[in-house]
């Protein structure tokens, strides 16, 4: 399995692999006693953070052949493996006549926290699969009466609540600070209202989602603040890949699927983990069948001014291209290659 899935890769990637050890279980050594793993683990991180080429390889592999890319993993000896870096695996497709990707954000299963995300590697991901559209799928509280559970929102706009997430692809020598006002793209949401409504869900347009740290819910001193504030939805995980997305240049918008009230309403119940997943598996063939209306009614291209997400990066860049580390520009290369002059790389 292990040689197979090699076979997929770029020659410069498989050498090494092979270099770092990888081969230990392939020719034998029985997966996780640890033959060669430091090394292979090593030298397979080091092609995914340096080499775009490699990681875009990967990432295909990984999201085309889940089994055999699960043989590629394990033979690496994978408790800290490459899967790591990612959510899960990609699942690559067809919808409606168009090609998409879908990434379960907390695994398969739901065994990642909202602080345990790696954003950054998701969405490079993403950006190297060439997608350029997203649209995040996310159960939220209602801090509103009008929204009630089962509604759809198209926020646009975040407070951020956070504290523990890097929420950047830039630093280590290259600075960046693209603009932010608006976060979601404009275009892509109202495709998102539209079809959500068409597809039969009460849908709101517009409003201000607090993304919270998590994983404990609000104390109800919180929710009541967020009400002041002008908040309209509460959630955990949207604020980080929408930054990460414009830095990106991904257009990026959220169908906010509200399953509670949170814990400011008097007349209902405090959230809780049954009442949200009762509610989502409500929600689930509306949301189903709003994501593939939205997915046939995108536009085929992206034209560049039709949103400010198309070109984020045009004069966000500060660094002196000639003093942007060498190490940076590969790491970056799928989302700056093309300002830097190294789209050939």
């Amino acid at each position: 399995g292990f040689e197979e899935a090699l076979d997929g890769l770029p020659e410069a990637f498989q050498v090494r692999l092979r270099e770092g050890g990888a081969t230990g279980a392939a020719a034998g050594a029985a997966p996780g006693d640890g033959s060669g793993a430091a090394e292979a683990v090593t030298a397979a991180l080091d092609v995914l953070r340096r080499d775009a080429d490699a990681a875009g390889a990967l990432v295909r592999l990984v999201a085309a052949q889940p089994t055999v890319s699960s043989q590629l993993i394990d033979n690496l000896n994978a408790s800290i493996h490459i899967r790591a870096l990612l959510t899960d695996v990609f699942v690559l497709g067809e919808l409606r006549g168009r090609a998409v990707a879908f990434l379960a954000r907390h695994g398969r299963g739901h065994r990642i926290l909202p602080s345990e995300l790696n954003f950054r590697a998701n969405i490079y991901a993403f950006k190297t699969l060439g997608v350029e559209w997203l649209i995040s799928l996310s159960a939220v509280g209602s801090l509103r009466r009008r929204y009630e559970p089962t509604h759809i929102v198209v926020p646009d706009q975040f407070i951020d609540r956070t504290r523990h997430r890097p929420d950047t692809f830039f630093g280590n020598g290259l600075a960046a600070h693209v603009a932010f006002a608006d976060p979601i793209c404009p275009r892509l949401s109202e495709v998102c209202a539209d079809q959500s409504a068409a597809a039969g869900a009460v849908v709101h347009r517009g409003g201000v989602y607090v993304c919270m740290e998590g994983p404990q819910f609000s104390t109800r001193a919180e929710s009541f603040m967020y009400r002041d504030w002008g908040a309209d939805v509460i959630g955990m995980t949207n604020l980080q890949e929408a930054k990460l997305a414009r830095e990106a240049e991904i257009c990026y918008a959220t169908l906010a699927l509200i399953t509670d009230y949170d814990c400011w309403h008097e007349e209902e119940e405090d959230v809780t983990v049954e009442a949200v997943l009762a509610v989502l598996r409500q929600n689930a063939r509306t949301a189903q069948a709003a994501v593939a209306r939205i997915v046939e009614s995108l536009p085929a291209e992206r034209r560049p001014g039709a949103c400010p997400c198309v070109n984020a990066l045009e004069h966000a860049l500060i660094t002196d291209p000639a003093m942007v580390p060498a190490s940076v520009r590969r790491d970056l290369a799928p989302i700056v290659g093309r300002l830097l002059g190294d789209d050939d790389r």
